[in-house]
């Protein structure tokens, strides 16, 4: 009954109201008109000739309107843009694809194989080590007079953002055979030799030999220096590697600094999908001889340290005995 009442109540019973006329006697119109829904009488606090309540919806009722939602089409663009910068931190700090463009590291890799490069670890300061299979840039112009392909629009953008390798970007990848303290050597046809230790390499390519009977730099000893790394290819008679660049400026080592990462999966295409694991050929003891002075220097302090503690506590352990008996 109450959103009938239009108006309010004048200061007399019996007298008309506005909107419509109301005995005095009637009960029903007096419970219509002092019901909750009516307004401020005349005279009281609030305004008595407000305009007539509604009760029905209305544009200015204050309800929040749903928004219309934005179109597909106007999204994309900002999705795209969301996605190229992912991808480009992505490539610049976490992984990057390259492209296999030969058959040096066959069979561990064949030319055309796409592998996810690991950025990431170098950031907090990790180095290669031996048996990783790496990138790293040109340290001095070991690739001169390989062909290079001029990229189009399509291969432009996806190796900006890093689904394909630049063509402006001379890498190369090979697997490590020496570092930093390291000294490597080949003689005759092999073994090939890690600080004496030989290697058992499985993954040499088959029939080749992990050493080459040539002139050109097959047959070697050197002293890889500190901050530098050997490297060589899988496929021993196929590969031009740190062997066969001794002439250059840093002696056919490659500087850590110039190393982009390590490969560790096998991405494409999905019949090769695998990773890229250390061989259990440079685990052998005895191969790392600085990681035996290292852990004896580690060690040796401990030792010491330990050997100190303990008359110590025996000794504070006597002194603590003696005072309780006092």
């Amino acid at each position: 009954m109450g959103d009938v009442a239009v108006g309010a109540r004048s200061g007399h019973d019996g007298e008309e109201h506005r909107g419509r006329p109301v005995d005095a006697a009637d009960p029903v119109s007096d419970d219509i008109v002092t019901s909750d829904n009516d307004g401020p009488a005349a005279g009281g606090d609030g305004p008595g000739d407000g305009p007539p309540r509604t009760t029905g919806p209305g544009p200015d009722d204050g309800a929040p309107q749903a928004k219309k939602p934005r179109s597909f089409w106007k999204e994309l663009p900002i999705l795209i843009g969301i996605a190229l910068v992912l991808a480009l931190l992505i490539k610049t700090f976490l992984v990057q694809a390259f492209s296999i463009p030969s058959d040096s590291m066959q069979n561990t890799l064949q030319e055309g194989d796409r592998v996810l490069v690991d950025k990431l670890t170098p950031w907090f300061g990790s180095e290669p080590e031996r048996g990783e299979v790496v990138v790293f840039h040109d340290p001095d112009n070991w690739l001169a007079g390989e062909p290079t392909l001029e990229p189009n629009a399509v291969q432009t953008v996806l190796s900006w953002i890093g689904l394909m390798p630049s063509a402006e970007e001379k890498d190369l990848i090979k697997r490590v055979i020496g570092v930093g303290g390291d000294t490597v050597s080949c003689s005759k046809t092999g073994p090939l030799k890690v600080n004496g230790k030989a290697l058992d390499e499985p993954y040499v390519y088959p029939g080749n030999t992990p050493c080459s009977m040539d002139d050109q730099g097959g047959q070697f000893t050197v002293k890889v220096p500190e901050g530098y790394i050997w490297v060589m290819g899988d496929h021993r008679q196929n590969s031009r590697d740190s062997r066969y660049n001794q002439s250059d400026k840093h002696h056919g080592m490659v500087p850590v600094d110039e190393v982009v990462g390590r490969a560790v999966v096998k991405a494409w295409p999905i019949n090769r999908w695998g990773t890229l694991p250390v061989p259990d050929t440079f685990d052998q003891s005895g191969l790392d001889a600085r990681s035996a002075a290292s852990t004896a220097l580690t060690v040796a302090p401990e030792g010491l340290a330990l050997a100190g503690v303990v008359p110590l506590a025996l000794w504070r352990r006597r002194r603590a005995q003696a005072s309780g008996t006092r």
